[in-house]
């Protein structure tokens, strides 16, 4: 769908990839510029060393891409950017405000030779605000967004997950931004500077929750009590592995009651583990009856949402993983090789000669070619 559109990408950490691997996986060339030397951070950028490799979690995000290398910190190398960006349908950014200004990349220098230009800048508390200069990270935002607050334990404590969903989240976000700049450009001819803040985002999803807390007190007692609801839960299985019950909708519980053979069970759809504690565990000693598979069974027979809690480690086996073909787009486990496509690309879009190429080598602003 994005076939013909040419993206440059100067972000780093996970939320600038993600946005450009969801646009390389629309059709579109991506030009990722790393920083040179290499940055040895597993999370920032490719790992360095004489092998080249690196591994899958830094892969998912960047397949499908063509990297470039160069040293910012020289004139030669901004100039190498800046040239890049002039060519670009898109540009992507991660740095924190003020950065790209300072090395002369920023959007206003960039739009007056290139007004058609989207420029996206991802960060976490946006281009401006009382935190934009803060530094954070994933639970950071979901802390200041009140995200955090919807996600607790039994003892009602904030919990801190393993997914970095705001950076995901952002990613992806960015992406429909992006793509709806180019819409607009379509129609119009002009370009887009587009600020995209994670904390934004994960507020935006949090504010019906921060609504509904400021309402009448019967309302709160709703949203306290969402998490509380027998029909709502984890539970666990036999052999200690989990299924999710979520018959919040009263056919859905009056489908799974009648599965289990506890018809007495319907009318109590809406019960809550603090005002029905026997019934919770009467369900928690009816999931220990049966192991994960044969719930699983059972909710794909029966229409209760009721479905397995996947492990990661198991997570591509996994019949809907399978069916929708979901794990043929992961990365190989092991570390594979990194290439680095800076003499090809300094060639393809700048026509480059190979006599300017080992003069840049020679500088310390490319790599040198193997």
């Amino acid at each position: 769908m994005l076939s013909g559109i040419t993206v440059v990408d100067f972000s780093h950490h996970l939320p600038g990839p993600i946005c450009t691997m969801r646009l390389a996986e629309l059709g579109a060339t991506v030009l990722e510029v790393q920083p040179y030397p290499q940055d040895p951070s597993p999370f920032s950028s490719i790992a360095g060393g004489p092998d080249r490799k690196t591994g899958a979690s830094i892969l998912r995000s960047h397949r499908n891409q063509k990297s470039i290398s160069l040293n910012l910190r020289t004139v030669e190398g901004r100039s190498l950017a800046f040239a890049l960006a002039k060519e670009a349908d898109v540009v992507v950014e991660s740095y924190r405000p003020g950065v790209l200004r300072h090395l002369g990349l920023d959007y206003d220098r960039l739009w007056e030779v290139h007004s058609s230009v989207i420029f996206c800048s991802v960060t976490h508390y946006g281009q401006s605000g009382d935190l934009y200069q803060l530094g954070s990270s994933d639970l950071n935002i979901q802390a200041v967004s009140g995200f955090l607050s919807a996600v607790r334990d039994a003892q009602g404590r904030p919990v801190a997950g393993e997914l970095p969903l705001a950076d995901f989240a952002v990613g992806v976000y960015a992406s429909e931004q992006i793509c709806a700049a180019l819409v607009q450009r379509e129609r119009t001819g002009r370009g887009a500077y587009l600020d995209v803040a994670s904390a934004d985002l994960l507020s935006y999803w949090s504010g019906l929750q921060a609504l509904l807390a400021k309402s009448s007190h019967t309302e709160q007692e709703k949203v306290d009590s969402s998490r509380d609801f027998v029909a709502y839960q984890v539970y666990e299985t036999a052999e200690g592995q989990y299924v999710a019950l979520a018959a919040r909708e009263e056919k859905f519980w009056r489908n799974f009651c009648r599965a289990v053979g506890r018809a007495d069970w319907e009318t109590m759809h809406t019960a809550t583990i603090s005002g029905n504690h026997d019934l919770y565990v009467e369900l928690c000693d009816l999931f220990l009856s049966r192991t994960q598979a044969e719930w699983s069974e059972l909710g794909a027979e029966v229409d209760c949402c009721l479905t397995a809690v996947e492990e990661w480690a198991d997570w591509a086996e996994h019949a809907y993983a399978r069916s929708r073909e979901i794990a043929d787009t992961l990365p190989e486990a092991e570390p594979v090789w990194h290439e680095d496509h800076t003499h090809e690309w300094l060639k393809k879009k700048l026509r480059m000669t190979d006599a300017s190429l080992r003069r840049l080598e020679d500088m310390g602003v490319i790599p040198v070619q193997k």
